[in-house]
């Protein structure tokens, strides 16, 4: 695909601001702050790039396709996956080239996937939020399958395998401080407009699992009333530390969490939701994004409600007003995880096979002034829109340009 400048890109935009011949000589308005985002996974290839090994101009061009996408969807914001799995997508000092670019994790794949999407998406008026998973290493237990100099490779001890994969042990501050130094390193070479954490922290659990972390229990647990107290401080520390070296670092950026829908349930805690989720993140990831909320630390919060209005256990029209709630009164934007993926998919429910479905989600959100927007998951399908879902999203709520909340 043709690269576009940032001047033609501008003149392009200016053009659909002017008015037909005869029309009033008034711009087009363009709609108050508001988040219109998609996530562009990279991890297992799921968005992009479509296959590893691609030369450097295929790669590129691809990417500029799902910008363009965006654009056409009257989207505002990517947020684009560029640490997966402990490795990078730009030239980092601390860890590898990521495999999912060339199939050989640590090989040069011959561009900059990270500084060309900031640049790109620039020029398209979109925001570039870098989005990083903090401690997932690899899909599998073997660390001889790691690049030679891969950083686990050479700390062994940073390293807990658990059902059937491979992750950073959250509870060594040496880990926590080196997922920093990892991830700001990319806030430093790059103008990005936000540092985003999906849901994962402490992995999800496996059934008959056992997340070996007693020796660094031992070493740090000492004051804390039990374990999972001690590892919610883990996260908690992640958390807070890298918003306070964000604002440090490069104060227009916001931080941003996506994490799982569901914070407790109300029959566990009840300050929690009115739902019956399997999954709570305070419990079973060890992440209290309440508290974070609540204590400022987050620029925004994108829980991903990723169930249709009416799912008894986790109705989209009660998680919505309960993280509304969360929200209100405090500096923490909130923006909600849309699963659009889901749509028109014949082994979801059939809440799923209505093309309208999301759009109800976004009339739904109209109702609480702090829903700021939504965030869609995942770039794949904001292209080819299987089930129309996207499109009607467009057509119901995105008739007008709009500029990303701040």
């Amino acid at each position: 695909m043709r690269r576009v400048s940032r001047r033609a890109f501008t003149v392009a935009a200016l053009s659909t601001l002017v008015p037909a011949a005869g029309a009033a000589a008034r711009p087009r308005r363009v709609a108050a702050g508001e988040m219109r985002g998609m996530w562009l996974a990279t991890v297992f290839l799921r968005d992009w790039p479509s296959r590893a090994g691609l030369p450097a101009a295929a790669q590129r061009a691809e990417l500029c396709a799902h910008l363009d996408t965006a654009v056409r969807r009257r989207l505002n914001t990517v947020f684009f996956q560029v640490r997966p799995s402990a490795d990078a997508f730009w030239p980092s000092p601390y860890e590898p080239w990521s495999q999912f670019l060339t199939g050989i994790q640590g090989q040069d794949p011959g561009w900059d996937p990270l500084g060309t999407a900031v640049q790109e998406a620039h020029a398209r008026g979109l925001e570039l939020h870098a989005w990083f998973n903090p401690y997932r290493v690899a899909s599998h237990t073997d660390l001889t399958r790691l690049a030679a100099r891969h950083p686990a490779r050479l700390n062994p001890d940073w390293v807990v395998p658990y059902g059937g994969r491979l992750f950073y042990n959250p509870g060594l501050p040496q880990v926590r401080a080196f997922v920093e130094d990892a991830i700001l390193d990319a806030v430093r070479r790059y103008p990005v407009d936000g540092v985003h954490f999906d849901d994962y922290f402490y992995p999800y659990p496996v059934e008959g699992g056992l997340f070996d972390d007693d020796q660094a229990y031992a070493a740090h647990g000492g004051g804390f009333t039990s374990r999972a107290a001690w590892r919610r401080h883990n996260i908690d520390l992640l958390v807070q530390e890298t918003a306070a070296r964000l604002r440090m670092l490069r104060p227009a950026a916001r931080f941003g969490v996506s994490p799982f829908g569901v914070w407790r349930n109300a029959e566990t805690d009840p300050r929690g939701s009115d739902t019956r989720a399997g999954v709570q993140t305070y419990d079973d990831l060890y992440a209290d994004t309440r508290k974070w909320v609540r204590s400022g630390w987050l620029d925004y919060i994108c829980p991903q409600i990723y169930w249709h209005i009416g799912f008894r256990a986790a109705d989209y029209a009660t998680l919505l007003p309960w993280w509304a709630g969360v929200t209100q009164g405090t500096r923490t934007q909130l923006y909600v995880g849309e699963a659009l993926y889901r749509a028109g998919d014949p082994a979801q429910p059939a809440a799923w096979r209505d093309p309208a479905e999301l759009s109800r989600h976004l009339t739904l959100a109209k109702r609480y002034p702090q829903a700021r927007g939504h965030v869609f998951f995942a770039a794949k399908e904001v292209g080819a829109d299987p089930a129309g879902a996207m499109a009607r999203v467009v057509a119901d709520h995105y008739g007008q340009p709009a500029q990303p909340p701040r």
